[in-house]
């Protein structure tokens, strides 16, 4: 197996084709990534900015540059030595336009008798032999229902824009479109309807994506076959597995796509909650990185700020997420529920539908993998029971057969409890949680408030011994804010008392009634200022009904909205609103830079395979998606990077070019030096201003990060705080200075930049970098 010193994400589109990938082949390699790690290339549904609505298994998508354009790609990186990772979607398709998928289109004119019946993931016995769809609306005339509006047109029973197929035989006799819709093997239904009545799976709450049986032989082959062909024409070097938790068997899977890929490099979008493993026997080379993000947030969090911040904002926070994921398992995903009441043989038990909707509540973790995992269900149902005595005897019961491993119930069961915490936690609760939003993050804990640096170090040391290949990240397409938006919140941690104050301030003038939505809003505005107006609009109006508090996506309450909208609007022109933000953006401002540059040295030199996030390598001040899919200006990028090469470094101030020059050195020193990163070791500082540094050796390659740079600066600086450099000549790579081991004072290594990466030098490099220092 071949594994990558690093990757750079790239966003497929019809707007950014596999054509404009080759076309940036160059850059990336000259910015120093090693892999090229693309979205998924299917055809997916037209107008998809993300792709991962396949419609058809069989192609690359032509928008997207298709099977030719692949090629043009993927020849376009192996000529610069570029490998190409590539995400793909086995939990589901895309259904919203039903003409367009194949599969769909005949399982719904044919029911249980198409060819396609068991691939997706229906209950037909829960719908009556019909698969439910919930696509009608209120209706347009007063007296009238909804299916007033359904009519036959060129031989499809069409509602509105939607166009659905009609049986063999089923309007011969000229019948209304109100009969022949009750002829069908399927049923429109009012869409709210969907939240207690779908029997198909979907991709946690999304209509649109209907769940496929992958692990059904034939499935997997249909599914998998141009994907396979990728690897056996070499186009393709590696897979990144989207959403492995809603698979029935993801272990199963992963070693059947490791035989279709021959062995190729994978990772999966797993999930892992704090001090949670993943399986060590899966065929795969680890996770996403959602893990390290949180660590290395973390270890740049002030401890000091957790007293005063929570002060504004006092939520349990494992009460608010049981109630969230409870008000999941009970609303959005209570068919999901009921689904596993069924393979329970319990139907219509309303004490077994709350058991098992308390149990996904209490689940700890994203799902287990029975056996693996069992501990969680143990701590589920003895959480359950704590909180439910009167329950006890069914919740005992209930979750004794959701433990026995080959009980269909259990395997559904462990389908369901992800969706149940990604729509719980991930869509809600941290829409709720203000305390410090930074924390907010996929994959993290908001309650666990920061990291020290000896727990950092042993993380470190861990993922190197149990996924040395595993991937890193900072941002994502999936992340909640970009990372140079959080970094700059993490300030807040030092100065508790002046966001209280600003807060405060801000309530004063435009308040909404909703304390921790006004508190996550103000946070996004300072941690992404200068966002555009329209951006920090279309945020606010995610946020708040994600949250679901004073607003929500069913029913929207257009006068909070309003006020909300209003709100945002002060920021731009209320001055008194405006020249406070102003204020404090200019005090978050250079302590939100270095945490920035730290966050990305330490990303880029920790264990594990660093991802770059397409146009991170400068500043990434997203908000969630679709704001972090926006297009990359990549012209800015290569001309600062050929500025950077030509010699001109970065003065120190916060401009996008040194972040810039962190990302490239760092890349290429992986990608050329591998012999550097072969182990860790953390250093510890010596000095009054020890506990501002962050230290690592990588085998020969040094890491030096600033934290908590606010208290650095009250404390006046570095002052004689050292650091014992291992034996041996190095260069430190930003600046191109040498550097020998011994002890090194900090403010010499940190004089110009908050970060410095010291790379020992081959025997013969010392006269080689003393004549790059004369230039």
């Amino acid at each position: 197996m071949e594994f990558p010193a690093s990757t750079y994400r790239l966003q497929i589109s019809e707007s950014f084709d596999l054509d404009q990938v080759a076309g940036l082949a160059p850059y990336v390699h000259e910015l120093g990534a090693d892999w090229l790690y693309l979205s998924p290339l299917l055809r997916a549904e037209p107008g998809s900015d993300h792709g991962y609505d396949v419609i058809d298994h069989r192609l690359v998508d032509p928008v997207r540059g298709g099977a030719a354009g692949l090629q043009r790609a993927a020849a376009a990186a192996h000529g610069l030595g570029l490998g190409i990772l590539v995400d793909i979607v086995p939990n589901h398709m895309g259904v919203a336009t039903p003409q367009l998928n194949a599969w769909w289109w005949d399982i719904l004119t044919y029911g249980t008798q198409s060819r396609f019946a068991a691939a997706f993931d229906i209950d037909w016995n829960a719908g009556k032999g019909r698969i439910q769809i919930p696509v009608l609306g209120d209706p347009v005339r007063a007296g009238d229902d909804a299916l007033a509006e359904l009519r036959i047109d060129s031989g499809m029973l069409a509602y509105f824009d939607h166009r659905y197929p009609i049986a063999p035989g089923t309007d011969d006799d000229g019948a209304d479109a109100r009969t022949v819709h009750s002829r069908q093997h399927y049923q429109l239904i009012h869409w709210r309807r969907a939240d207690g009545e779908l029997n198909y799976r979907r991709f946690f709450a999304v209509n649109s994506l209907a769940g496929i049986r992958v692990e059904v032989p034939w499935v997997f082959d249909a599914t998998h076959a141009e994907i396979g062909r990728w690897f056996a024409t070499g186009q393709a070097d590696g897979v990144r597995v989207d959403h492995p938790d809603g698979l029935r068997d993801p272990r199963g899977y992963l070693a059947r796509l490791a035989e279709l890929t021959g062995g190729a490099y994978t990772l999966v979008e797993k999930i892992l909650e704090p001090g949670e493993r993943m399986p060590q026997d899966w065929a795969t080379s680890g996770s996403t990185g959602y893990d390290a993000l949180a660590e290395i947030d973390r270890v740049l969090i002030d401890p000091a700020g957790e007293a005063a911040l929570s002060e504004l904002d006092s939520a349990h926070w494992p009460e608010l997420i049981h109630s969230t994921k409870r008000a999941v398992a009970d609303g959005i995903l209570h068919s999901e529920v009921l689904r596993v009441v069924r393979e329970l043989g319990r139907a219509g038990d309303l004490e077994v539908t709350d058991a098992v909707a308390e149990l996904l509540a209490c689940f700890p973790v994203y799902r287990s993998y029975l056996p693996d995992g069992a501990e969680h269900a143990a701590a589920a149902a003895a959480d359950a029971i704590r909180r439910r005595p009167l329950l006890a005897g069914v919740l005992a019961s209930v979750a004794a057969e959701l433990a026995d491993p080959v009980h269909p119930a259990a395997l559904r069961f462990q389908q369901t409890s992800g969706m149940v915490m990604a729509k719980g936690v991930e869509d809600c609760a941290f829409y709720r949680y203000s305390r410090l939003t930074s924390l907010n993050e996929v994959g993290g804990d908001p309650s666990r408030f920061c990291l020290d640096v000896a727990e950092f170090h042993r993380r470190q040391h861990d993922r190197l011994v149990s996924w040395p290949h595993s991937m890193t990240t900072l941002s994502t397409h999936d992340t909640k804010r970009g990372e140079d938006v959080r970094a700059r919140i993490h300030v807040l941690a030092e100065l508790p008392r002046l966001w209280a104050d600003v807060l405060g301030r801000l309530r004063r003038w435009t308040s909404l009634g909703d304390p921790p939505l006004e508190n996550l809003l103000w946070q996004a505005i300072v941690g992404s200022w200068p966002a555009s107006r329209d951006r920090l609009h279309a945020y606010a109006v995610k946020a708040a009904r994600e949250a679901g508090n004073s607003t929500g996506w069913a029913d929207p309450d257009q006068e909070f909205e309003a006020r909300m909208h209003a709100m945002i609007d002060a920021a731009f022109d209320d001055p008194r609103v405006a020249e406070l933000l102003g204020r404090i953006f200019r005090r978050l401002r250079r302590p939100g830079f270095v945490n920035s540059l730290s966050a990305k040295l330490v990303q880029l030199t920790v264990p594990g395979v660093p991802d770059v996030y397409q146009g991170s390598e400068l500043w990434e001040q997203s908000l969630v998606d679709p704001d972090n899919r926006r297009p990359v200006d990549f012209q800015v990028n290569r001309r600062l990077l050929a500025q950077l090469k030509a010699g001109l470094l970065p003065k120190i101030d916060d401009s996008a070019a040194a972040k810039l020059l962190v990302v490239w050195r760092a890349l290429s020193l992986r990608r050329d030096r591998p012999e550097l990163f072969g182990g860790y070791q953390g250093l510890v500082a010596d000095g009054p201003a020890a506990q501002h540094a962050l230290i690592f050796d990588r085998g020969g390659a040094i890491t030096i990060a600033t934290r908590l740079p606010v208290g650095l600066e009250l404390a006046g600086g570095w002052a004689d705080t050292s650091v014992e450099i291992p034996d041996g000549q190095y260069t430190e790579v930003l600046t191109g200075r040498g550097v020998c081991g011994g002890r090194a004072k900090l403010r010499e290594l940190l004089a110009r930049y908050p970060v410095a990466l010291l790379a020992r030098e081959r025997a013969g490099q010392e006269g080689e970098r003393r004549g790059q220092e004369d230039l």
